[in-house]
């Protein structure tokens, strides 16, 4: 299949805002690189249409982006080559690797159109905005194979990405699904909280629940294999599945010490100070994503291990059984890991311990069903996290274009709280929260309001406030109030405010 097929569907993915519109591309196209015969070909189209690499990371960023050589003037990259190309960028390392590296990616980039060069740069910098999440593409693959949903739905959920499970599908059908397990060392999707704004919400009397301390930290998927390799048997992925096992020396010793065989473990990882009080959360963050000799790492800024989950070990899988059999034997298996957890019909002892956590320094708890099988890439009613909402009462100063479903509608605001003498002083954006109605508004609104555009960056006059809930404030010198807001997300638009009512710099430092 041409580069510029993929590309040209990616386009036509991103331009409309219809559901299922999208879907009939995605499986169109599926259908057409299906229809090649080659089996590895339909798992790198489908992990691209995804706005994902098969590889997972290159080591190409931005800085190697910023200047391309002059555009193909027409298109003659393939799907193969494209794929071929960057498993060799992957596999340049050591002496030298940088000066290889920029070499192969000029060399690439020169045999691209421009609008292929575009969308090369959104895939190897992970911000390929084309409106082809998994609400459209597992039905896509479901449509393209002729296979129930639901099945495509759980095989990505074990497989962790959906190129393998389009490859299954298409190649051989539901059967195929049917087979894809558990396996120990590639990472399935983790289970996801969907959230209450209090405990009353979350907790009703009578029925027994868990609560979990919610720890600000790094989600963790630990796979465990003395078998495979006695020497280096632990494996760890990020939420994202992104694998930083060299990074956390500590957390593998830790795991390694732990009397099973093979094991899937989900935990959190994180630092704390001297008193065991969470540190900030940019400390456990810029830790995680250091490889900077992780030894010494773990000696001046060592991150502690909790784990809340078990999905395997020694050959069983356990994410189909009820959350209450898991604990036990995480509790068994790793005693001295287990993240505190509380179990009651209570709703005020509920409170009393949400209340504990939280003024230990804690983000909150995740209340917990005990009779709930582990749902891997889904939010439901088996996990609820609760946490205290924090709000502030900010101006908007710009908004963004959206960019798929939201096409044609101002979606992303710049947020800015009032400094010292009055000026308004970015902290943030977000498009969270927002619904199509919002959506509608806001463009009416902040096009009446707009003094000039920078791209597709629209500037407003000062005059709308906004009320934002987020989770947390921490230092950041990306904006010029040194400070940024965690998981800004709207609340409602205030009209009964004016922007010198709007909070201000100090009050959320």
């Amino acid at each position: 299949m041409q580069l510029a097929q993929v590309t040209g569907t990616s386009a036509a993915v991103a331009a409309t805002r219809s559901r299922t519109e999208k879907t009939s591309l995605l499986a169109d196209a599926l259908r057409l690189v299906a229809g090649s015969g080659d089996a590895r070909e339909v798992e790198v189209v489908a992990d691209y249409l995804a706005g994902t690499l098969p590889q997972r990371t290159v080591g190409v960023g931005w800085r190697s982006l910023r200047e391309l050589p002059p555009a193909a003037t027409s298109p003659t990259l393939t799907v193969p080559e494209v794929d071929a190309a960057l498993t060799d960028l992957k596999a340049h390392a050591g002496e030298g690797s940088a000066g290889a590296r920029a070499e192969a990616v000029r060399e690439l980039m020169s045999r691209a159109t421009g609008p292929e060069q575009d969308w090369l740069v959104g895939l190897l910098t992970g911000e390929l905005r084309q409106g082809a999440g998994d609400g459209v593409l597992l039905p896509a693959i479901a449509l393209a194979a002729d296979v129930p949903e639901a099945l495509v739905r759980r095989a990505v959920m074990l497989a962790g990405f959906p190129g393998p499970v389009a490859r299954a599908a298409l190649a051989g059908g539901a059967p195929a699904l049917e087979q894809v397990r558990l396996e120990v060392g590639r990472p399935l999707r983790p289970m996801l909280a969907g959230s209450e704004p209090d405990i009353g919400s979350a907790v009703e009397a009578g029925r027994e629940l868990a609560l979990d301390l919610k720890l600000d930290g790094i989600r963790v998927q630990a796979h465990v294999d003395h078998d495979r390799d006695p020497d280096a048997p632990v494996r760890l992925f990020t939420r994202s599945l992104e694998e930083i096992t060299d990074r956390l020396p500590e957390v593998v010793a830790a795991l390694a010490a732990l009397p099973a065989r093979t094991a899937v473990l989900d935990g959190e990882v994180i630092a704390l100070a001297a008193d065991g009080r969470p540190e900030p959360f940019q400390v456990t963050g810029a830790r995680t994503a250091s490889r900077t000799d992780p030894a010494e790492l773990a000696r001046t800024t060592p991150v502690t291990t909790y784990l809340f989950d078990l999905l395997h070990l020694d050959g069983r899988d356990l994410v189909d059984e009820p959350a209450h059999r898991r604990w036990s034997a995480l509790a068994e298996v790793a005693p001295g890991l287990v993240v505190e957890r509380l179990r009651t019909d209570d709703p005020a002892a509920a409170q009393a311990f949400f209340d504990r956590v939280v003024d230990q320094g804690h983000e909150g708890v995740v209340v917990k069903d005990p009779l709930a099988p582990y749902a891997a890439g889904r939010r439901g009613a088996g996990w609820v996290k609760v946490k205290p909402r924090r709000t502030a009462d900010l101006v908007v100063i710009a908004v963004e274009w959206g960019s798929g479903r939201r096409q044609g509608w101002l979606s992303n605001i710049h947020l800015a709280a009032r400094g010292a003498d009055g000026e308004l002083v970015m902290v943030g954006k977000t498009f969270k929260g927002m619904t199509d109605e919002i959506l509608r508004w806001q463009t009416d609104r902040f096009l009446g309001l707009e003094t000039r555009r920078e791209g597709h960056v629209v500037h407003v006059r000062p005059e709308q406030v906004v009320e934002i809930a987020y989770d947390a404030v921490q230092t950041s010198r990306r904006y010029p109030g040194g400070i940024a807001l965690r998981f800004a997300r709207v609340l409602r638009y205030r009209d009964d405010k004016g922007a010198e009512e709007a909070d201000t710099l100090d009050a959320l430092r």
